[in-house]
């Protein structure tokens, strides 16, 4: 264990009663995330589990001629890995920090004596999951039905509300990467929200200067997502 003065920035360790935080607490390990960094490759055995603090992980399908497509992104909110506890050992998904920051790393090992052992983190990371797989399959249902552009405001949405500012560093490539479009489509989407004042982006730093407008443009699935999340709220803390 290292420093843990922003263990409650997690939201699903700041849920967790005192004496399951202290129990877990000493298994805890503080640790850096760096942009681009891979944490598990798909089918790769899940040793560790993270809880993000300030960073955002994006859970990738990656096809055989190596295209990839988002299927949803973790922050603050939860933690990835919930596949140790859901009657698997690995992953189909790349798993890969999309903004850098610190998590805390947990074995999972750990996750899973705690899973089956206490009802408190069981309920839980049964919550997350719900969440998790809302915004996975909004998530298809927006790539498959709605424009380059609303897309890109669904995503921005989404990464900015695991964010504790208004500004995200990311090139237009690795946004659509993230999207599973050509980067000529996100040129374009981007352009035309930066004419309309809703956001400023240069040099693969995009900043929201009007998120209530952002908002108005996408599309409903933002927001059956946070609605969702809302809705399985844990003791006031929304995840």
């Amino acid at each position: 264990m290292s420093d843990t003065s922003d263990i409650m920035h997690n939201h699903l360790l700041a849920a967790l009663s005192e004496t399951a935080r202290q129990r877990i607490l000493p298994k805890l390990k503080h640790v850096e995330m760096s942009l681009g960094d891979v944490i598990y490759e798909s089918g790769q055995t899940i040793e560790y589990v993270y809880f993000p603090v300030d960073c955002i992980i994006s859970l990738l399908y990656v096809t055989v001629n190596g295209s990839s497509a988002e299927i949803s992104v973790v922050g603050k909110e939860g933690m990835v890995g919930v596949a140790v506890v859901m009657g698997g050992e690995s992953t189909p998904n790349r798993l890969v920090v999309q903004s850098r920051g610190y998590a805390y790393r947990l074995p999972a090992a750990e996750l899973k004596h705690e899973f089956n052992n206490h009802s408190e983190i069981r309920v839980l990371t049964l919550r997350f999951t719900q969440a998790l797989i809302t915004q996975m399959s909004q998530t298809a249902v927006c790539n498959r039905h709605h424009s380059i552009d609303q897309q890109l405001c669904r995503w921005l949405l989404l990464s900015m509300d695991r964010l504790e500012c208004n500004q995200l560093n990311m090139t237009q490539e690795l946004i659509a990467n993230m999207l599973g479009v050509r980067r000529e489509g996100v040129t374009e989407a981007a352009g035309k929200l930066q004419k309309l004042g809703v956001i400023e982006y240069r040099r693969g730093r995009i900043i929201v200067l009007d998120r209530p407008q952002l908002e108005a443009l996408c599309c409903e699935c933002y927001d059956v997502v946070k609605r969702e999340t809302n809705r399985l709220q844990v003791q006031g803390i929304h995840f």
